[in-house]
């Protein structure tokens, strides 16, 4: 029988849009044999699961592929109480102090990006901009030695990929994570050899309930903040550049009014997600809309569904400059609510507007370009642009 949403296709990984319609309207609650799991989609379903922790638990790992030995030791794994104290430890990062550094950062980064860009007719968005802002930002907050954006982004994007034909990881995948864990290892040895002012010095010698975390919750907690801020936050910008690409009134707009980039951001996280679908495991059977999902069952929340509800946002298929989507689940909602989400708005907001400031007019150059293949995240692995209307 033919799968009603299929999600290791690449047409999924490229549009999954007109397929959530059809969840969202004939299967709001359904069963994927393929993939061994339960997909809600509709807007009240996924925002009040991802709310209740007791039953929709991530103990058993929050990625629908997830990444061998991450699960119960990283914040999209654990559930309340141990999540509220890890993520406690992490937050200091995130202190305004922090933010304003790192928004001062990605400026001069961007500044830099731009006067490369500058000299030629047509660039990469996401090799050219996106992923060098987010590299050296993170890198940097993190107390991380530079490296080169585009090694780390490949190894960042093959670590998070899935594969198509296994339903799920292959070597070539676990053996990236693996070298990105190997060398976070190296580094959290050297804090606690030598530590400095940053946040792994910070994350060696925080305690939960009186224990330190150990060695590989130190890394594992690395691991996903490197994962999730130089793919999701490029991914982000990236999608963001598309959409400015494909609604050039809505860009113009911008272009001469700099203080509508924040509502813009907002539209875009809720239209074009980076962070598609996370998965959830029950701990009681739910009946939801007919079908019974059973105690132990993988239930995905698909946000980027959710995101498109015509219930929650009238005419959600419209990217709409003047709506106000409160409420979108861009960042998700709940204990899971991504912790870095102020960085990643002041980033986009402070970097956009730069790119905008340089590069008021340019135009898609062609749209066969490849797609991540992930079963939770969306992201063109490449945008190709010329400036110029």
């Amino acid at each position: 029988m033919r799968e009603v949403f299929d999600l290791y296709t690449r047409e999924i990984d490229a549009d999954p849009f007109a397929a959530y319609g059809h969840l969202r309207d004939e299967h709001p609650c359904y069963w994927s044999d393929k993939a061994g799991l339960w997909i809600l989609s509709r807007y009240d379903d996924v925002a009040r699961a991802a709310t209740d922790w007791e039953v929709y638990s991530s103990t058993g790992g929050n990625l629908i592929d997830d990444i061998p030995g991450g699960v119960g030791g990283t914040l999209g794994a654990t559930d309340p109480p141990r999540h509220d104290r890890l993520r406690a430890l992490v937050n200091a990062a995130f202190a305004k102090k922090n933010l304003s550094h790192m928004v001062a950062l990605s400026r001069t980064v961007a500044a830099r990006a731009l006067a490369d860009i500058a000299e030629k007719q047509a660039f990469d968005f996401v090799a050219d901009f996106s992923s060098v802002v987010t590299v050296e930002t993170l890198f940097t907050m993190l107390g991380l030695a530079a490296r080169d954006p585009t090694e780390i982004r490949r190894e960042v994007v093959l670590a998070i990929s899935s594969d198509k034909d296994l339903c799920g990881r292959n070597d070539q995948q676990n053996a990236a994570f693996q070298r990105l864990e190997q060398f976070l290892a190296d580094e959290v040895a050297q804090r606690r050899k030598t530590p400095s002012d940053d946040l792994i010095t910070r994350l060696t010698e925080a305690k939960i309930d009186g224990d330190r975390l150990d060695d590989r919750e130190v890394v594992l907690t690395i691991s996903m903040f490197v994962m999730a801020g130089v793919e999701p936050l490029s991914s982000f910008m990236s999608n963001f550049a598309l959409n400015l690409a494909d609604f050039p009134d809505v860009r113009r707009r911008i272009a001469r009014d700099p203080t509508l980039m924040p509502q813009a951001i907002e539209e875009s996280l809720r239209f074009n997600t980076s962070a598609q679908r996370f998965k959830r495991t029950l701990t009681r059977d739910v009946t939801l809309h007919g079908q019974t999902m059973k105690a132990g069952d993988s239930v995905v929340l698909a946000y980027g569904a959710a995101n498109r509800d015509d219930r929650k946002f009238p005419h959600a298929d419209r990217f709409d400059l003047d709506r106000a989507p409160v409420g979108h689940l861009g960042f998700g909602v709940g204990p899971h609510f991504c912790i870095g989400n102020s960085l990643a708005r002041l980033v986009t907001q402070t970097t956009m507007n730069m790119f905008l400031a340089a590069i008021p007019d340019f135009t898609l150059v062609r749209r066969d370009f490849d797609w991540l293949q992930s079963s939770n995240f969306r992201s063109p692995m490449e945008l190709p642009l010329r400036i110029g209307a």
